[in-house]
């Protein structure tokens, strides 16, 4: 499982397509605060439901408020056969929020 950053998840949203996700792992409401524009919300603790359906996708970039859970959501996800996740382990929305980059809510 690769692990990025939220900066360098910033760095790739030009690049992203339909064919990649970013899954935030946040509580519904934390998600409904503010969020990435165009982000899925799945709490942490319900990824493994969903597991099959993100096998359509090229990457889904993993991320939570801080890093924690969005690692402990990608572990799960690679434990549940998944190989296209990618953890942003290195800051979350907290950071973002920091940086006054786009929030979508």
């Amino acid at each position: 499982m690769q692990i990025i950053s939220i900066d360098e998840l910033h760095s790739l949203l030009d690049e992203l397509t339909e064919k990649d996700l970013i899954l935030d792992v946040r509580s519904p409401a934390e998600f409904n605060e503010g969020h990435i524009e165009g982000a899925q919300n799945t709490d942490h603790e319900e990824v493994g439901s969903i597991a099959d359906d993100l096998k359509k996708y090229k990457t889904v970039y993993v991320h939570c408020k801080m890093g924690g859970r969005a690692k402990i959501a990608s572990e799960t996800l690679t434990n549940s056969g998944l190989d296209n996740v990618v953890c942003v382990e290195k800051g979350g929305m907290h950071r973002w929020a920091e940086q006054g980059w786009p929030i979508a809510k």
